[in-house]
Formats: structure tokens, C-alpha cells, sequence
């Protein structure tokens, strides 16, 4: 894989509570391990070569233990998105000096089962300026917020999603740099928002997975990615 990784690791983790009250959600210990290591280590074998961490509160603890990444094989960097937090999308604005013209973007409470080679190629190929993951989930995880027909992806709607909607965001994304550079804001923007405008004017490419996903972003889910690894979880 060429491009780098950017993980936006900067949330406030509430819905955690009390385990993240004095440490960052990335270090939320899984099956023995912190989480931030297993996604770390996932990505190396996924062919990464580096990674820009994009963390907030109680970032510091990320970067020390994760530190520049060389014991795991990778090329890790920080943005820091704190104390003023600035989004999804402003935290992306902020690191794009340790990025690429073109990166990948994942979130730091999420393990995604898949090839992310193939995702890579996908947006490459597709001439697009930005490319989501997606998995039709019929409501099962969360609420299904993506109209995904005939292998286009027509609508992408996180705040007002629609019955006709069966497919989720997956939550591994490709993003030219220039949408972020070029928005002309400079206060906080979500990420999702400009997933959103760009899906209306069939502008984001559509990229269908089927493994499940696993997040920590809840302590229902910590569970299940809990057994996930403890059964043998890739």
C-alpha cells in the first residue's frame, strides 16, 4: 500500500465512562492488549508503512506508548486536536501536513476485518474525490444511514437517513487532501458533513464490504470486540 493511514483517536469517549475517565479511548485494554496496538499491528499486516494519530484528550499517553511507531514496524505521527476540538473533519484539516495529497482515515474505536489494499485500489481507480466503506446492515449495529444501489453509492445522510437507507458507513474512508484544504472554513466541521455534500452531487465512491465490524465506542461493543479477539479474532 502507498498511502498513509490517518486514525482520528481524539474523542472524549463518554459512552465509556468510567473506564476513559482518566485514560484516552485508544488505550482501553482488549483481551489484554490496548487497543491502539491491536489496530497498529493490524495495519502493519495489512501492508501500511505509516500512520498520523489524530488525538485529543489525554493524547500524550497515545504517544507514549504508541512513540514513533518503530517497534511496530510503522512510521507513526501525531496532530493534536485539543483542547480546542475542531471535528471529524477539522482534526483531518489539522494533520494534513503529515499527509498525503490522498490518505485513507479510519476511527480509533474501530477494527475492520477487511483488505484495505483492495479498498485503496477501489478509490484510486474511481476517480473520485472521496471514498466510503460500506456494509449493508438493515439497522442490526446502528441505524443504516447510506442509500447504496447498483454498486453507487446515492446518498450518505448520518443526520437525517432515510427507510430506504440499508446500508451503514463501515468506517474506513479515502479522502483527497484538497476537500479538507480547500473548504473554506477554519472552525470545527464533522467529516460527515462533507461525506454527505459530496454523496449528493455522486461524488463519493461506494466501496461494499461484508465482514462485520467491531468498535469500542460502547461498553456493549468493547464486549463484543472483547470475544472477538479472545476467539481468535484476526
Amino acid at each position: 500500500m502507498r498511502l498513509p493511514v490517518a486514525i482520528l483517536a481524539g474523542g472524549l469517549a463518554t459512552r465509556l465512562h468510567p473506564i476513559t475517565e482518566t485514560i484516552p479511548k485508544a488505550l482501553v485494554d482488549v483481551a489484554g492488549m490496548p487497543f491502539i496496538l491491536r489496530q497498529l499491528d493490524y495495519l502493519r499486516r495489512q501492508g501500511v508503512s505509516r500512520v498520523v494519530l489524530c488525538v485529543g484528550f489525554l493524547g500524550e499517553q497515545i504517544n507514549a506508548a504508541v512513540g514513533d511507531g518503530a517497534a511496530l514496524g510503522l512510521s507513526v505521527s501525531y496532530s493534536q486536536d485539543w483542547p480546542k476540538l475542531m471535528g471529524t473533519g477539522g482534526a483531518l484539516r489539522q494533520a494534513l501536513p503529515l499527509l498525503d495529497s490522498q490518505f485513507l482515515v479510519l476511527y480509533g474505536d474501530s477494527y475492520l476485518p477487511i483488505d484495505f489494499a483492495s479498498v485503496e485500489r477501489e478509490f484510486l481507480a474511481s476517480g473520485k474525490p472521496a471514498l466510503m466503506t460500506v456494509q449493508r446492515n438493515a439497522d442490526r449495529w446502528d441505524k443504516s444511514n447510506v442509500l447504496f444501489e447498483n454498486n453507487v453509492l446515492v446518498e450518505y445522510n448520518k443526520r437525517a437517513p432515510t427507510a430506504e437507507m440499508r446500508h451503514i458507513d463501515y468506517g474506513l474512508g479515502a479522502i483527497t487532501a484538497n476537500l479538507l484544504a480547500d473548504d473554506g472554513t477554519t472552525g470545527p466541521v464533522d467529516l460527515a458533513d462533507i461525506y454527505h455534500r459530496l454523496s449528493l452531487s455522486r461524488q463519493l465512491a461506494g466501496y461494499e464490504v461484508h465482514e462485520r465490524f467491531y468498535e469500542i465506542g460502547s461498553h456493549k461493543g468493547l464486549a463484543e470486540a472483547t470475544e472477538y479477539f479472545r476467539s481468535g479474532g484476526k
